[in-house]
């Protein structure tokens, strides 16, 4: 069984503003920590999987009449990647103005250079997102994660999906599709959708014109929504920065279903915060995985959320590619920002923030139905802290990136520090990642003892590496301020 919470929630010195006071001091304070504005007057509709995004993504290509801004991490060269490229090809054809952005490291191995060449010679432009650079080699770690997709100014897309046969599944070899969710916006929110596309085109090449006849009118209001469009950048941390906020203002409900969670100190403090204080904390996270550590270095994280009262879940199909939340009924999130340091601190990513109390509810119910096809983690009956086993299961199906580095690292160094520390007891998640991590330090600490010579070669080759970019930008700001 789940540890029942034993206290009542603790009082506050200060009265904090509630989610959905009236007055401006809350949406202000919205504003300031996502950099969005609110916007009134749009239409959202909730898209689940690739069966509901994906035929809606291609009526919407195919309506197209002046331009497509087609913005994704991954195009897989495969199937669903030869659907979209012809569909796009075909368009271009038309006289349609036609603009991809790839990533370059999301599409290392997925899509060869004759993929996007195909794309270039059917009529599309086409750019790559920071690939290496020789004298830049650090550039590496940000990456263009969002995924986006604008028709004609009217009407935009946000997701969490790429663009692969995976999404879909394959029935014939019993293989289920990932779970994911997007949606489907049109209103005076279409616009900055289409903005943020145009701010990362302008970082390799020309910019886009965004007024006059290529776009045609402004998208005038479609219906009774207020959403944000929450445009991350390279240091941004806007929705770091929100689900702190949320944490600290939700008073009933904060549902978080994460590919990837990874959760740093302060922010998983403020998930126990809230959890101790009465609120409802949820969060669910895939089983299975695409890559194989990754679940070990989350499930590392459990236990002091499961202490905490935190309930958490494991999506029981091939993999859940969602990144969503909802508050306490009224406020929701969906893009494409998983909750890990890279994608927080270092990437481009996009979500819509929707203040909308029906549009949380159809939220709510998602979230739930996920939950049935789950098996929530729960702390062993002997032991309170203990290792996590797992509870009852509901409905069992058959069952990449910088970010995924990085989780990995933070959560081996979180499982170290834990076992040097004795602060709690280690369970075969956290001892999967400390002999992992200690096989590797012994290796190389044999290998300085026995070739030192040779072992330092990697470490020369990394100082250089850092160096010689270093020099080359002071010896070029000295030419040019000297």
């Amino acid at each position: 069984m789940r540890p029942s919470k034993t206290s009542e929630p603790k009082a506050r010195s200060i009265d904090l503003p509630v989610m959905g006071d009236s007055g401006d001091l809350f949406s202000d304070s919205l504003e300031r920590v996502t950099g969005a504005r609110l916007i009134r007057g749009n239409d959202v509709r909730l898209l689940i999987d690739a069966t509901e995004n994906y035929p809606a993504w291609l009526d919407a290509i195919e309506s197209a009449e002046r331009r497509i801004l087609f913005e994704t991490y991954i195009i897989h060269n495969d199937e669903q990647g030869e659907i979209f490229a012809n569909k796009l090809i075909e368009k271009a054809k038309q006289g349609v103005e036609v603009k991809v952005i790839y990533d370059w490291l999301g599409a290392f191995g997925k899509s060869p250079r004759r993929y996007w060449r195909h794309l270039r010679e059917g009529g599309a432009e086409v750019r790559c997102y920071n690939p290496p650079k020789l004298l830049d080699p650090l550039a590496l770690v940000s990456r263009d994660h969002r995924k986006t997709l604008v028709v004609d100014g009217r009407i935009a897309f946000v997701s969490g999906l790429c663009v692969g046969q995976m999404w879909v599944g394959d029935p014939e070899a019993g293989t289920p599709p990932w779970r994911d969710t997007g949606v489907e916006l049109t209103g005076p929110a279409v616009a900055e959708v289409e903005s943020a596309f145009a701010e990362v085109w302008a970082t390799m090449g020309p910019p886009i014109e965004l007024t006059g006849n290529a776009d045609g009118p402004r998208s005038t209001e479609t219906g009774g929504v207020a959403v944000r469009i929450v445009k991350s950048s390279p240091g941004a941390s806007y929705i770091y920065r929100l689900d702190q906020m949320l944490g600290v203002t939700a008073r009933e409900t904060m549902w978080i279903s994460d590919a990837y969670f990874v959760g740093v100190p302060s922010y998983m403090q403020t998930l126990k915060d809230a959890s101790e204080d009465g609120v409802d904390v949820r969060i669910l996270v895939p089983q299975s995985t695409d890559i194989g550590l990754i679940r070990d270095t989350t499930r590392s994280t459990y236990r002091p959320l499961l202490e905490a009262g935190i309930r958490v879940f494991e999506w029981n199909g091939s993999m859940m590619h969602a990144k969503t939340a909802v508050f306490d009924g009224k406020y929701s999130r969906v893009g494409s920002t998983n909750l890990n340091i890279a994608s927080w601190f270092g990437n481009y990513e996009l979500d819509v923030f929707v203040e909308d109390e029906d549009f949380a509810r159809q939220m709510e119910a998602m979230f739930l139905r996920d939950l049935e096809g789950s098996t929530e983690i729960v702390l062993s009956e002997s032991d309170a802290r203990g290792t996590p086993r797992r509870a009852k299961r509901f409905r069992r199906t058959r069952g990449g990136s910088v970010s995924r580095a990085t989780a990995g690292a933070l959560n081996a160094a979180s499982s170290i520090g834990s076992a040097l520390r004795k602060q709690s007891v280690l369970g075969p998640a956290e001892a999967r990642i400390l002999v992992i991590t200690g096989s590797v330090l012994v290796g190389f600490a044999l290998l300085l003892l026995i070739f030192p010579r040779a072992a330092s070669i990697p470490i020369a080759v990394l100082l250089l590496i850092l160096a010689i970019p270093a020099l080359t930008r002071a010896i070029k700001a000295y030419r040019k301020h000297g």
